[in-house]
């Protein structure tokens, strides 16, 4: 809320001495209104009550911006001021040095301080692209819309949401893009230097992004196959007890199979498998019997004794 008052009042101190029609009122409080809803959020979402001391550097810095944005709205309907715009501009690009020096001395590094300041100069360079736009081409609008368009494409592949290591290299191009395109608004320099300036600017942009997007793409999780669903098992139906075994239709070589029990009267059963059967079968003797004399059978009590050994 503090962050919105003063807004308010530095508008209110342009109207007061450069003019600021409609659209500056405008653009400026909706940016001072989106600005302070964004912070609100994001420390209640860090479970912090209030801004650390290189918050409130950052936040300053938020408030420069708003007053460069509501003079490049109403830049389209009257004469911007330049000198205070780029005066204005400049402040905020060197506070940007000093926010993070704060923050190591004072040991209150944290993301949302990170992202706070990462968001504030990206709005910045595309408030400046915009005012260069019109006079230089509208090619320049690629510098400020690039960052956003890199946003926009992670909701698409989520493989450029991955983290970036830490390179010093990025944040000498992010803030050389402020100070080039400050360079350009100024209109201090004929106009094939400014536009050879804001070609370095683009091109440092453009090998800054593509290095970060050729990292993320050799690391990206690997595309896993379409999972197949599995067949639901049909439930088997229930087998009804029986007396007799059901018998698989291959059975292993090494399996042999049960032996029935014997039974009464003969049967037809395979020929590899024993069978015994209860029957009376005729068989010849072996050796020739002599059939019984009287002498003999009286002799035995009427029985015959026969020894197949004699």
């Amino acid at each position: 809320m503090i962050g919105l008052s003063a807004q308010l009042v530095v508008l209110a101190a342009l109207a007061a001495t450069v003019g600021l029609g409609g659209a500056g009122w405008l653009v400026g409080t909706g940016y001072a209104v989106v600005t302070c809803l964004a912070l609100s959020r994001g420390l209640h979402q860090a479970g912090a009550i209030r801004l650390g001391p290189a918050d409130r550097v950052t936040l300053a810095r938020a408030v420069l911006v708003g007053a460069v944005t509501a003079l490049v709205a109403n830049s389209f309907g009257r004469p911007a001021p330049v000198g205070l715009l780029v005066t204005v501009s400049a402040v905020a690009l060197l506070l940007d040095a000093v926010d993070g020096q704060v923050a190591r001395r004072t040991g209150t590094v944290s993301a949302l301080g990170a992202r706070f300041d990462m968001e504030v100069d990206a709005f910045l360079i595309l408030v400046l692209s915009v005012h260069v736009a019109p006079a230089a081409g509208g090619w320049v609008l690629a510098i400020g819309v690039m960052r956003y368009a890199f946003v926009a494409a992670s909701a698409v592949l989520p493989w450029l949401g991955g983290s970036l290591p830490p390179r010093y290299w990025r944040k000498v191009v992010a803030a050389a893009q402020g100070v080039l395109l400050a360079v350009a608004a100024a209109g201090v320099l004929p106009q094939p230097w400014t536009t050879l300036v804001l070609v370095v600017a683009l091109a440092l942009l453009v090998e800054s992004f593509g290095r970060d997007v050729t990292w993320l793409w050799r690391r990206r999780p690997a595309t896993r196959p379409a999972h197949v669903p599995a067949a639901t098992p049909t439930p088997a139906a229930p087998v009804m007890p029986t007396r007799t075994a059901s018998v698989p239709s291959a059975v292993p070589a090494r399996t042999v199979p049960p032996v029935p029990a014997p039974v009464a009267g003969p049967v037809a059963l395979p020929p590899l498998l024993p069978v015994v059967v209860r029957s009376t079968v005729a068989l010849p003797p072996l050796l020739p019997v002599p059939a019984p004399t009287p002498a003999m059978a009286a002799g035995s009590g009427s029985t015959v004794h026969s020894d197949w050994r004699m």
